[in-house]
């Protein structure tokens, strides 16, 4: 059993420059918790900063992308036993702070998952809202439009990777994803296993270190894409048996 209930994991790539003041923010910020840097395969210092700030590491042999170290992050917390597991960038963009309030409120039993919003009424910091890039705009709108009608509930920010959930979502969320944005995967199945699931209006820094994947051109694209995989989805649902992480959780039900 670990010596923490909490273990928080950061999937990196080549992010050596990045990781310093965020673990020094998350030994700070969330005391007591484990910290897991997931090496997606990187050439540079990513694992040796990362163990020099304090985390425990594990490294690809070779970049497998993103959607691969979020599974192994949830896997890892479910095989070693944990019972809260909270995500963050390695890009600084998640404040540590605000995955502690999350944390919080998932301890408390108000949710079993927890999804940070920059969008909602209340986000932000001292006046200052998360400013979207103008070309990201669109396929934000899209995508919120294609998950109102997926989810059957509206929901702001589906891309956002800060969460924090309890130990029923380990298994689920540490399945293999298939879909280009692995967070609004995630949300399709916490929604299918009826988690609960709460979005909160938390600050995020606009981002410093790499490129976002969801900006200009690129960001329809990804929408189009989300979109045909949500349709194509929902009809293999249908057809389909129960996903694994689902049987797991609901025994019995088709």
């Amino acid at each position: 059993m670990p010596n923490s209930d909490t273990i928080v994991f950061i999937p990196a790539w080549n992010e050596a420059n990045a990781l310093p003041e965020l673990l020094e923010e998350a030994q700070r910020d969330l005391p007591g918790a484990e910290l897991l840097v997931i090496d997606d395969g990187s050439t540079d210092d990513t694992a040796a900063v990362a163990r020099a700030g304090g985390a425990e590491v594990m490294s690809f042999g070779e970049n497998r992308g993103l959607r691969v170290g979020i599974a192994e992050g949830y896997r890892q917390a479910a095989e070693r036993g944990y019972r809260f597991c909270g995500r963050l960038d390695a890009d600084g963009q998640h404040p540590p702070a605000e995955l502690a309030r999350m944390l919080d409120r998932v301890r408390a039993d108000e949710c079993d998952v927890a999804v940070g919003s920059r969008f909602l009424p209340g986000a932000g910091a001292d006046g200052v809202r998360y400013q979207p890039a103008p070309e990201r705009v669109l396929g934000t709108s899209l995508l919120r439009l294609l998950m109102r009608v997926r989810l059957g509930q509206p929901f702001s920010d589906a891309t956002s990777g800060l969460y924090a959930v309890n130990d029923k979502a380990l298994e689920l969320l540490s399945d293999p994803y298939v879909c280009e944005s692995p967070e609004v995967e995630a949300l399709i199945r916490i929604r299918e296993a009826r988690l609960r699931l709460l979005e909160v209006p938390v600050h995020m820094r606009q981002r410093e270190h790499g490129a976002s994947s969801f900006s200009g051109k690129r960001s329809v694209m990804l929408v189009l894409s989300i979109g045909v995989t949500l349709v194509a989805e929902e009809w293999l649902r249908r057809r389909r048996k129960k996903p694994t992480w689902l049987s797991r959780l609901l025994p019995g039900r088709g």
